[in-house]
């Protein structure tokens, strides 16, 4: 078990999960708004299960996807963080950013302010050299976050295998970020 670590920006608190986080983030695995570029969305179960993973995770190494809660009101707003892709991608073993927020709170910067956070502590703590993302090439809305990020495409576009053939969303965008083109 490693010391969790948290991390803050003006607005938010990325923390380790509390059990009041689960049920906002059933809804927002229920959103099919939220979840349009996903294979479906998640039942209660699957979301609770998937929380509990990332929970575990970050109890292991101390960080992960974290929970994100909006400081002035303490409320669960999505969750924003690291984790290293078990899927067989063409391009790990790497670390990825990722993130997911519930519905009424996109338009807020939010994941801007927390993804920059995150890639702070990815390049100085961690001392990664590299991060990854990756959506589905259908996902303006992710991959324009991703450049607000300063992450590039790659131009090295995948078939992401955890999709059947020829599902509608199994072609992905894969951006990266360096640590020196973070830092110029």
């Amino acid at each position: 078990m490693s010391h969790i670590i948290e991390l803050e920006t003006k607005r938010l608190k990325l923390r380790q999960w509390k059990d009041q986080d689960y049920l906002p983030f059933a809804k927002l695995n229920a959103d099919p708004n939220v979840m349009e570029f996903f294979p479906s969305v998640l039942t209660n179960i699957e979301s609770d299960a998937l929380a509990n993973k990332m929970k575990t995770l970050i109890a292991e190494k101390g960080w992960g996807f974290w929970a994100v809660e909006e400081k002035s009101t303490g409320l669960f707003v999505g969750t924003l963080g690291l984790h290293e892709p078990t899927d067989p991608l063409p391009f790990t073993p790497c670390v990825e950013i990722g993130w997911r927020f519930l519905h009424e709170y996109w338009g807020k910067g939010y994941a801007v302010e927390a993804g920059k956070e995150v890639l702070k502590f990815a390049f100085d703590v961690l001392e990664l050299e590299e991060l990854v993302s990756f959506t589905s090439v259908k996902n303006k809305r992710s991959y324009l976050l991703m450049e607000r990020l300063g992450m590039k495409n790659s131009n090295e576009n995948f078939e992401h295998e955890a999709l059947p053939k020829r599902h509608k969303l199994r072609e992905h965008l894969l951006y990266k970020l360096n640590k020196n083109d973070f830092y110029a």
